[in-house]
């Protein structure tokens, strides 16, 4: 029987969307079955050998719904190998480091969960998709929003290079 994963994600405006889209699809060219459907649709983990969850990191913190899924399933996944992605800063390098510690802590708000992968990716940013009240704070001048326009930097190389490895962190069976 094949490997059936579920990569789970949380997005506010469609970014974490597309990379736990394209991780899924790195991991159905190894043969593994996956569904990728958002945290907030998942009703039962039953039937899952393992779990992907994606999640944007917000001033240190997993989208709330990503924290509600935590919770939710907390049970099931404690028996299940989970990896982890967030996407979090908007460029590489130092900003990237940075946040690197941030998404330890707001793991550590689940200390039961042990993922066996952990990974940080850089996200996109569009100010057009923005809704309140995030269109006022780009607008201040003390925000680290202010005057940026649209970007993305995420880096898709690493971000499937980070895929291939999950068979063998989550332990999967490969047909």
């Amino acid at each position: 029987m094949a490997a059936s994963v579920l990569v789970a994600y949380a997005t506010k405006y469609g970014s974490t969307r597309e990379v736990a889209e394209a991780v899924g699809e790195v991991l159905r060219a190894k043969g593994i079955t996956v569904e990728v459907r958002r945290v907030r649709e998942v009703r039962s983990l039953d039937g899952y050998a393992a779990v992907v969850l994606g999640a944007p990191l917000y001033v240190g913190n997993l989208l709330g719904e990503a924290r509600k899924f935590l919770d939710k399933h907390h049970v099931a996944l404690e028996r299940l190998a989970v990896a982890v992605f967030a996407l979090g800063p908007l460029s590489a390098g130092k900003e990237l480091e940075e946040a690197r510690p941030q998404l330890a802590a707001a793991l550590e708000k689940a200390p039961w969960l042990k993922p066996v992968a952990v990974e940080l990716f850089v996200g996109s940013y569009d100010p057009a998709k923005l809704r309140f009240p995030y269109t006022l704070l780009a607008t201040m001048k003390a925000s680290p929003l202010y005057g940026v326009g649209k970007r993305d930097e995420r880096d898709w190389d690493a971000i499937c290079a980070w895929a291939e490895t999950l068979p063998a962190a989550l332990r999967l069976d490969i047909p």
